[in-house]
């Protein structure tokens, strides 16, 4: 069914360079949520883009942006609350940027927005 196929979606943006994030950093961000969302790592989806022209307030100093999208787990503010704690730890962690460089974006997600093996996840 369509509910084993719960696919996040994450989408790491930044104005660092390339070779200023960690080793394997897309690998850990991966490990991460499948941890932190309790998806299964096969199912995590994750696409890193560095070396972006960003700012954040007003600011072009090194900054992130990560877009969370799922089904069924980043749907309410308890459930984001928690999220954001670990996805921030683990952001801060690994790149040495202050929490108000950092901004997350949760977007839930229904079935019939994600397409795979020519339909969507509705009719898998």
């Amino acid at each position: 069914r369509s509910s084993d196929l719960n696919m996040p979606f994450l989408e790491f943006e930044t104005n660092l360079a390339a070779a200023q994030l960690p080793e394997d950093f897309a690998k850990k961000l991966s490990a991460a949520a499948a941890s932190i969302l309790d998806k299964p790592e096969e199912r995590v989806n994750v696409t890193v883009k560095s070396d972006l022209t960003m700012l954040i307030g007003g600011s072009s100093a090194p900054c992130v942006q990560l877009i969370i999208s799922s089904i069924g787990v980043v749907g309410t503010a308890e459930q984001n609350k928690g999220h954001s704690a670990a996805f921030f730890q683990l952001l801060t962690e690994e790149l040495g940027l202050t929490k108000d460089r950092i901004l997350l974006r949760f977007y839930p997600l229904e079935n019939w927005q994600i397409g795979k093996n020519g339909t969507v996840l509705t009719f898998l």
